[in-house]
C-alpha cells in the first residue's frame, strides 16, 4: 500500500507532464503548418495519383499526370518554406527523443534528433522525388513522392507524440509500416534520415 501511495503520484505527474509537452508541440507545429496548405495539397496530390493510376485510357492518364505537375511544385515549395520557417525554433524545443515511447526527461538522459534538420531532410527528399527523371515510370515516380510525403508525416507525428504512436497511426491510416516507409523513399533521403534519427 505504501508503495502504491508513492508510485501513484509519480505516474500522475508523468502523465500530466507528457500531456502538457504534447499539447505544446502540437500547437507549435500547427502554428507553422497553418501558414501553408501542405495537408490540403498533400491530399490533392495523392488523390490525383490514385485517379491517374485508375485511368485505363493512356492518353487520359497522361493528361492527369500533367495536371498534377503544378500542385506537386506548389507542395514542394510549401514544404521547403516550412523547413525554412521551422529552422527558427529554439534547439531545446526542436529536440525529439529517439526512444519508441515517451519517457520523462529522456532528452536529458539520451541523445535525440533535431526536428529542424529532419524537416530539411524531408524538404530535400520531396524536391528530389518531384524533380527526378530517374523513375522508370510515372507510377514509380508517384510511389517515391508518396513515400517521401508519408515519411515526413510520420516524423511530424513522432515530434508531437512518440515514434510508437506515429508508427501505429501510419499503419492504421495507410496500412504501411515505418520500415516500409523508410525502404520506399529515395536512397539519399533514407541515408540522411537514418543518420539523423538513428537506424
Amino acid at each position: 500500500m505504501d508503495l502504491y501511495l508513492l508510485i501513484a503520484p509519480l505516474v500522475a505527474a508523468a502523465w500530466i507532464l507528457k500531456s502538457r509537452m504534447q499539447r505544446q508541440r502540437i500547437a507549435l507545429l500547427a502554428r507553422f503548418l497553418s501558414r501553408h496548405s501542405i495537408e490540403k495539397n498533400m491530399e490533392a496530390v495523392t488523390q490525383g495519383y490514385l485517379r491517374a493510376l485508375g485511368e485505363t485510357d493512356p492518353a487520359r492518364q497522361e493528361q492527369v499526370w500533367g495536371v498534377l505537375r503544378a500542385p506537386e511544385q506548389e507542395l514542394c515549395a510549401q514544404i521547403t518554406r516550412l523547413a525554412s520557417d521551422f529552422s527558427s525554433v529554439a534547439p531545446s524545443i526542436a529536440r525529439v527523443s529517439r526512444l519508441p515511447v515517451w519517457v520523462p526527461f529522456s532528452l536529458a538522459l539520451f541523445p535525440g534528433f533535431d526536428m529542424r534538420e529532419a524537416l530539411a531532410v524531408h524538404a530535400r527528399g520531396v524536391r528530389c522525388a518531384i524533380e527526378s527523371t530517374a523513375a522508370a515510370s510515372a507510377r514509380d515516380r508517384a510511389y517515391a513522392i508518396s513515400a517521401e510525403l508519408l515519411l515526413m508525416q510520420h516524423t511530424c507525428h513522432w515530434f508531437c507524440r512518440s515514434k510508437l504512436v506515429a508508427s501505429a497511426r501510419m499503419l492504421s491510416r495507410h496500412r504501411t509500416s515505418y520500415d516500409q516507409l523508410v525502404s520506399a523513399v529515395l536512397p539519399q533521403t533514407r541515408s540522411e534520415y537514418l543518420a539523423l534519427v538513428g537506424g
